[in-house]
This record gives C-alpha cells, sequence and structure tokens, in this order.
C-alpha cells in the first residue's frame, strides 16, 4: 500500500513539473512574438538646437539649422526629420560667398536614397537671387532634379513674377526649370527659363 502511494505522488510531482514548465515555454513563445511585433519606428538620436555642417574636400557645401531634428535609424529605411522647420543653406561653387537657402515648416530626408522632402510655407532662395514660394518640395539628389505639383510663386531677381499653377520641375541648381499651366509677369529677354508648358 505503502508503496502505491509513494508512486502516485512520484507522478503527480512530474506530471506538475511537465505543466509549469509548457506553461512557461509558452510564455517565452508569447513574449517573443510579441517583441517581434514591437514597432522599432522610433527615434533613436534626438538633436536639440541642431547646427549641421556638410563639407566636401574641406569647402562647406551646405549648412543646416533646426530646433529638433530626429534620426530614425533602427529600420530598414533610416530617415531623419525636422517637425519644427528647418533651415538650410546650399554653397554654389560658382558663388561660395552668397549661399542659397531653403526654409520649411517640416522636412524629411531619406539619406540611403537621397531623397528630400520639405513640406509647409516652403521658401527657396538661390543664389542669383531667384525666390520660389510653394507648400511642398521634393529633391532627388540622385537625379539632381526639384520637383512639386503645388503651386509655385516665383519672382526673378529682374522683378519679374511667374506662377506655376500645377507645380513645376527644375535642376536641383536652378540652371533651369519647367512650369506647368503658368501665368505671371515676365520679362523673358532677362529669364533663365529654359522651357515653359501651359
Amino acid at each position: 500500500m505503502k508503496l502505491i502511494s509513494n508512486i502516485s505522488y512520484k507522478n503527480i510531482a512530474y506530471l506538475f513539473s511537465c505543466a509549469i514548465f509548457f506553461i512557461l515555454s509558452s510564455c517565452e513563445e508569447d513574449l517573443t512574438k510579441q517583441n517581434e511585433n514591437q514597432s522599432k519606428n522610433f527615434p533613436s538620436q534626438i538633436i536639440n538646437n541642431a547646427k549641421i555642417t556638410r563639407r566636401d574636400s574641406g569647402v562647406v557645401t551646405m549648412r543646416a539649422t533646426a530646433p529638433i531634428i530626429e534620426q530614425y535609424q533602427l529600420i530598414d529605411s533610416p530617415y531623419t526629420i525636422a517637425r519644427r522647420g528647418m533651415k538650410i543653406e546650399f554653397f554654389d561653387k560658382k558663388n561660395p560667398k552668397k549661399p542659397g537657402n531653403i526654409t520649411a515648416k517640416f522636412a524629411k530626408i531619406y539619406e540611403y536614397k537621397q531623397f528630400y522632402e520639405a513640406r509647409g510655407d516652403v521658401k527657396i532662395l538661390t543664389s542669383d537671387g531667384q525666390r520660389f514660394a510653394t507648400q511642398s518640395v521634393f529633391w532627388d539628389q540622385r537625379k539632381n532634379r526639384i520637383y512639386t505639383r503645388d503651386t509655385v510663386y516665383t519672382t526673378t531677381a529682374d522683378g519679374s513674377v511667374l506662377v506655376g499653377a500645377n507645380g513645376m520641375t527644375a535642376k536641383d541648381d536652378f540652371s533651369e526649370y519647367t512650369f506647368y499651366n503658368n501665368s505671371g509677369d515676365l520679362d523673358i529677354s532677362k529669364s533663365k527659363i529654359a522651357e515653359s508648358k501651359k
């Protein structure tokens, strides 16, 4: 009789330990699955009062300032955001003492793709004195192209005004640009427009 009760206690203890093992291992699996599903889309670096300078062979090519910059680098397509606005000065080799600039209320930069996005009261001033105002601009640095589908208001150095109601495309140095559905007061003999479409 004693032998039977000892065996049954051993069986109960064995079954109980197996049950605990399976419960713990299933909890570990659930935690692993939960961790896989968690978003990794959070800033890996936050810079307050950012001042960034880019140089090429010792020569300054760009300066950027922003109240706050967030870098998202723990994801497949890393990017940088300036949610509270950004100002970028870009220096032309032909006229290095007089940089152009772009300001916007929001900027997003995809570093690997070399693609830039600016939104909200975007204003561009070229080193030649041309002014552009629109609500959004996209810059594909690999293709050296800037474009937007929003209305663009342009004032050239000679005071001519042009409106591209359906946006524009341009070389990133603004040596050539195309407006879509354009109108305005323009002196063609003094402007640098390469092509215009209605």
